[in-house]
């Protein structure tokens, strides 16, 4: 009887024991991309380079996920999940350990990009475990779930960096990250369940990709994202120079954001479940009123205060949604399409720092929220394209139904 009830409990915590591993990786590939920028002048001194040059780690690690992430998912379409995910986080703890052993500049860059190819076929690993342990109902509580890690990570992967690097010796972030990570796989080691190899192939993976509605999906989360990028990416400049905020006070209010950002993401995985299209409307909607109050309340201390609160809540509130309606499209050989969605984020934030660089070259720092509005403007066109886009058959799927006696 003992043993049953052990064994009854056993199988009852095992789900989420799955969903705290995938978080816990997630969290470190997160943390593992923002901590440098904590540390760069220590990272700089060590291998002889200049702070510029260093901060390029950070570049090499965003073009791991963005091109590394979808060739590692092709080239592992028919592996079996647990093995590959088990497999996915000993490469990024290899990776980081070469960062931490890293004698010369080089070999940091080398193991960045390492680290790094493994983040977005590992994050889309989790959401695929994740949404089926929860079940459809859920699904957007599930992905919220596992983007939880990434939020924490934005929120304290800087701090990090700094607080246990920036007066001792840059590398020891990067170990306890490591350290974390065995954690991770670790558990995922001991409670995810053995699954077959995925019936769908390369084949089927670029085959779902390239659906129009997909495309459009992906398409949506880069145009929609990067509005949030255009603003946030100088949000420290416009608060000192703009608003004249002390900047004792900026760190606990981009703290704040970041908390919000938190929260927004698990309040929108609740109200994806309830209604993908209206959560989408909804928030595009409320990120381009937002946005656009930016350069009218730039001048006002405490009404940018309330302002940048809200667009913590809002900044993460379009993960859930916006991976929801790519999983709509995805079918049955999903796995392709959501980490190419999980670099579109990425993207997002190159374009939208782009181009609120180029605004703020122009003396219009001010007036970034105007752009950053016209991005989500654009996302919530285009969200209106992909909600009505018919999901297509997959033609996978139906073969093998055909080929039935």
């Amino acid at each position: 009887m003992i043993l049953e009830q052990s064994s009854a409990t056993s199988a009852r915590l095992r789900p989420g024991l799955v969903l705290a591993g995938f978080v816990l990786l997630v969290f470190c590939t997160g943390t593992a991309e923002y901590l440098v920028a904590g540390v760069l002048p220590q990272l700089a001194d060590d291998v002889s380079v200049s702070v510029a040059a260093a901060g390029q780690a950070v570049t090499a690690y965003a073009l791991g996920v963005a091109v590394g992430g979808p060739i590692v998912t092709v080239a592992t379409a028919r592996l079996p999940r647990k093995g590959l995910a088990l497999g996915l986080g000993a490469v990024f703890i290899a990776g980081t350990v070469v960062t931490v052993l890293a004698p010369t500049y080089a070999w940091v860059i080398a193991g960045r990009v390492v680290s790094a190819s493994s983040q977005a076929t590992l994050f889309a690993i989790g959401l695929t475990t994740a949404t089926g342990l929860m079940g459809a109902a859920r699904q957007g509580r599930a992905i919220a779930i596992i983007g939880s890690g990434l939020t924490v990570a934005t929120v304290l992967g800087v701090p990090l960096g700094a607080l246990l690097g920036g007066t001792t010796n840059w590398r020891i972030p990067f170990v306890v990250v490591a350290v974390t990570a065995v954690a991770g796989v670790g558990l995922l080691a001991w409670s995810m369940p053995r699954t077959p190899a995925p019936a769908t192939g390369v084949g089927d993976e670029i085959r779902t990709l390239l659906r129009k509605p997909v495309l459009l999906a992906v398409a949506t989360t880069v145009i929609g994202f990067a509005g949030v990028s255009v603003v946030f990416t100088y949000l420290v400049s416009l608060l000192s120079e703009v608003t004249g905020m002390d900047a004792g006070v900026l760190p606990a209010l981009l703290l704040a954001y970041g908390v919000g950002g938190f929260a927004g993401n698990l309040v929108a995985g609740r109200l994806t479940d309830i209604s993908l299209g209206g959560t989408l409307v909804g928030v595009f909607t409320a990120l381009i009123a937002t946005l656009a109050a930016f350069p009218l309340l730039a001048g006002y201390a405490i009404p940018m205060v309330a302002i940048v609160l809200l667009l913590g809540l809002l900044s993460t509130a379009t993960i859930a949604p916006l991976q929801s309606l790519v999983l709509r499209h995805a079918g049955a050989a999903p796995t392709l399409s959501l980490a190419v969605n999980v670099g579109a984020f990425n993207l997002a934030n190159a374009i939208g720092s782009a181009v609120g660089g180029l605004g703020v070259a122009a003396g219009l720092l001010r007036w970034g929220g105007f752009g950053g509005a016209a991005f989500a403007v654009l996302g919530l066109i285009m969200t209106g394209l992909a909600l009505r886009a018919a999901p297509e058959p997959d033609r996978s799927v139906s073969e093998a139904k055909a080929a039935m006696p």
